[in-house]
């Protein structure tokens, strides 16, 4: 069973910056691991993609995020990384990261995502 535990998350003011941080417990250049996104969740906001990245490195971005955060991967460490900056009160959510292998689509359904972190909160203070 692969794990995904993150780390990264806490309070910051506007117009600051974090990075949050997703270990695998097995390799993430593999095709098991062929999508890999964070994902977050705001008060009484459904579920939304914010970035994804392929194994081929392909990456993507909500609209509202784009030029602010950036999702990359380090495939020695096994870890993939979201760093935001400009940050802003909307962007308060729970911040997951999540996993699936080649094949099952990955993208913006959740629902086709395998693997899954537990979760780290991330507020902007204005």
């Amino acid at each position: 069973q692969v794990q995904l535990v993150e780390s990264g998350g806490g309070s910051v003011q506007a117009g600051g910056s974090l990075t949050l941080s997703c270990k695998a417990s097995i390799r993430i250049d593999t095709d098991e691991l062929y999508h890999m996104s964070w994902f977050r969740q705001g008060v009484g906001k459904d579920r939304e993609l914010v970035a994804g990245i392929l194994k081929s490195g392909y990456t993507e971005y909500d609209y509202s995020v784009k030029g602010r955060f950036t999702i990359s991967k380090d495939n020695d460490k096994r870890t993939l990384s979201l760093q935001m900056k400009n940050l802003r009160p909307e962007d308060s959510a729970i911040y997951t990261c999540a996993a699936s292998p080649w094949g099952s689509g990955g993208g913006l359904d959740w629902r086709r995502y395998h693997y899954w972190g537990q979760g780290t909160q991330v507020t902007i203070v204005s």
